[in-house]
Order: structure tokens, then C-alpha cells, then sequence
């Protein structure tokens, strides 16, 4: 089974504090996260995952020119978003973009495509959230219809039908890897079994087992629709430093001022570090040192049976050089422990 696993790390390009505690310029934060990548692919990591958003708090609003700045300066990483937010993006120019990442990394893009869990973009774009529902599922079918190649026919409401298009560059290999994200809901579950696409479970909270149901659910909904195996992934927040307790107390300020950022927005009640460390212990939250996250991840691949898992590393305002850290020892440990304790 480890033969067939693949480690990924995923960033939404958190706009970080430098050396003198404040915060890093967005256009520094986006060469950094670029700095990030290289080293993971460096390490032998096999993806690196840049997500998309519109906010002051993230300094990433276009995955694909960042990873195209990566491609040229890596081998062997795969390269994709997390996610790509396709509701208030056009299908045909995410297609294109990620057909460009791919031919600039000789068949290293991937795209993951969702439906975000922010709404900034909405308004920003012109739509309107009324329509959430409509735009995601219209959308994920045109994109869909562009996953085959050649000309493409397609009708709906959301936009004058196309008739023998033909859409530029196509990918070199005639195929783009493209995951449906899925932040829990059923109906998410069953449309990607319904394409026919890879499932990336986003375990941002909570014990991941709980996903369980989901993972079966995708599998019954496969066979029923008579598609084939399709990998699953796992993408949750994590934090490698040399020992539980170094992971925790560097990690704990920042995971603190990114939630309850976020939370006061949503109404949430600020968080406690009995809840950060609730979520360490039985939660999906994977921070510690290299055995202990191993140990979080291998068990969670045995209780989901996923092929892929992905750890966010960014957190808030968390420095660049601690996640370079975490990062070295994601690749250098943590990665051949799991491997060592599936194999």
C-alpha cells in the first residue's frame, strides 16, 4: 500500500509575520510561498497545493500564475490549487490556465475544484450568491465536458451554449487530473462519483474518521454509476517542529489569530487551547514531531483508506521560516515514517 501513497502540502498563501514580528508585504509573501515549493520538491514531495482567495488575510488570488512560477523552477512536484473556486471562475479559462501550468511543467498540473468556503469572490466577479447552487453544478458539467478534448457542445443557463468549440492549448497527454474538493456534504460526494473524478476530502475539524461514511458512499455511488477507481485524498492543517511540545507553542499564537479572525466573521466564539489542543489529540489537526504526525496520518489513511494525503502547513500569520521547517521535516521524516508504519 505505501508504494501507491502520495504526500502533498497545501498553502493559501497566509499572509505571514517577518523577523520584526510584523506583517510580510503580499508580493514577499507570494515569492516566499514560491521559496516553499522549491524546497519541497527538493525533499521529493509529491504535490504542493495553493489555494485561492480574495481577502486581505491570503495573498494568493491566482493559483496558476504562482504555480506557473514554481513549474520553472522545480522538477518533479506535481502542482495544483486548493481549491480552484470554479462557481465564480469561467470554466474554460480555468482549462486554459491549467493546460498552460501543465505544459510549462511537462505534465505536473493538477486542479482541485470547489466551491470555497469563503464568499469574497462572488460579489468581486459579479455573481450572485443566490446562485450558488446553480453556477458550481452548470460549471463542474461545462468543465467536465473539457476533460474529454476535442470539440465540445454544451448548453445551459448560465451562459450562450457552445457549439463545436475547440479550446486552446490542449493538455500534451490529452488528460488534466482534476479532484472534486468536498468539505462534507453528500451531494458533493455523489456528483464526483458521478463525473467519474478523484475525491479531496478537506478534514478541517473534528475526528477524520467521521469521514468514513463519505468514503463509502463515493464507493457504492462509483460502482452504481459503472465508473472507475478513483483515488482519494485527504487535506487537513498540520505543523511539524522537533518535539510536541516546540509544535504546539509555536503554532498555538497564530492558529489562535487566524481562527478567530475568521470566526468572528462567521460568529464563532473565540478558541481556547483546550480546543486546540482537543483537536490535536482526537481532532484533524496534525501537530507535533515527526512521530507523532506520522502516527495521526498513518492512522487516518488506515481508517479512510485514502491514497493521497495533503497537510496545510500555513497557519495565520506562522513565519516563513518555521513552515520552511516544518516543511523539511514533513519530507525528511515524517513522509518515510508513514510510509515505514503502512508498509
Amino acid at each position: 500500500m505505501s508504494d501507491k501513497l502520495e504526500f502533498g502540502l497545501d498553502t493559501f498563501g497566509d499572509v505571514t509575520v517577518g523577523t520584526d514580528g510584523q506583517l510580510l508585504p503580499q508580493a514577499q509573501v507570494i515569492r516566499n510561498v514560491v521559496d516553499e515549493a522549491v524546497l519541497a520538491d527538493q525533499l521529493g514531495i509529491d504535490f504542493i497545493g495553493v489555494g485561492e482567495h480574495h481577502r486581505n488575510d491570503f495573498a494568493v488570488s491566482t493559483p496558476e500564475t504562482v504555480l506557473a512560477a514554481i513549474a520553472a523552477r522545480t522538477e518533479r512536484i506535481k502542482l495544483g490549487s486548493a481549491v480552484t473556486v470554479l462557481s465564480s471562475d469561467d470554466p474554460i479559462r480555468v482549462f486554459q490556465r491549467f493546460s498552460t501550468v501543465d505544459a510549462l511543467s511537462n505534465g505536473r498540473a493538477e486542479v482541485i475544484l470547489g466551491r470555497g468556503s469563503f464568499t469574497e469572490s462572488f460579489p468581486l466577479f459579479g455573481y450572485r450568491l443566490n446562485d450558488y447552487e446553480t453556477l458550481f453544478t452548470e460549471k463542474l458539467d461545462l468543465f467536465s465536458a473539457l476533460l474529454k478534448g476535442g470539440a465540445v457542445n454544451w448548453q445551459g443557463s448560465i451562459r450562450p451554449p457552445l457549439q463545436d468549440q475547440t479550446v486552446y492549448p490542449p493538455t500534451e497527454s490529452g488528460t488534466l487530473k482534476t479532484w472534486i474538493g468536498v468539505g462534507g456534504s453528500p451531494e458533493s460526494v455523489v456528483r464526483a462519483a458521478r463525473y467519474n473524478l478523484p475525491l479531496m476530502l478537506a478534514i478541517i475539524g473534528g475526528d477524520p474518521k467521521r469521514f468514513r461514511p463519505y468514503v463509502d458512499l463515493y464507493h457504492r455511488a462509483i460502482d452504481q454509476l459503472g465508473g472507475s477507481t478513483q483515488p482519494i485524498g485527504v487535506h487537513s492543517p498540520g505543523y511539524v517542529a522537533d518535539t510536541d511540545e516546540q509544535a504546539r507553542e509555536e503554532l498555538w499564537p497564530h492558529y489562535k489569530k487566524m481562527h478567530d479572525r475568521i470566526g468572528a466573521e462567521r460568529g464563532w466564539p473565540p478558541t481556547t487551547q483546550v480546543a486546540f489542543n482537543s483537536e490535536a489529540d482526537l481532532g484533524s489537526l496534525y501537530v507535533g514531531s515527526p512521530e507523532t504526525v506520522a502516527r495521526k496520518i498513518a492512522a487516518t489513511i488506515k481508517a479512510l483508506g485514502n491514497t493521497r494525503f495533503q497537510m496545510k502547513y500555513s497557519s495565520g500569520p506562522l513565519p516563513h521560516e518555521k513552515m520552511m521547517r516544518s516543511i523539511e521535516l514533513y519530507g525528511t521524516k515524517v513522509v518515510p515514517m508513514v510510509r515505514d508504519m503502512l508498509a
